[in-house]
């Protein structure tokens, strides 16, 4: 419908970020603590989390609200641990 989203471009986008990400990380082109990482899987996460609400499908919100909040919480860490290293004289 015009003016409405469309959940499956927006899961399929999603997915795809979270599928790229997996990918990247399997064949070393990515850590999984890297910043890149970490923002791809929340992200991907929220997309698909998105479509899923969309489409009422409960069990997969739960899913990707986890995967999302567990990223986040992973650039949070990040983030608080780059910023003590900057404060600590070397």
């Amino acid at each position: 419908m015009p003016g409405h989203p469309d959940p499956t471009a927006i899961g399929s986008l999603g997915v795809a970020l979270l599928l790229a990400a997996f990918l990247l990380n399997l064949i070393d082109r990515l850590r999984s603590d890297s910043w890149l990482y970490l923002a791809l899987n929340l992200l991907g996460a929220g997309l698909a989390c998105y479509s899923s609400y969309l489409i009422r499908f409960i069990p997969f919100v739960v899913l990707e609200v986890t995967w999302a909040t567990v990223a986040a919480v992973g650039l949070v860490r990040k983030a608080r641990r780059r910023h003590t290293d900057l404060r600590e004289p070397r």
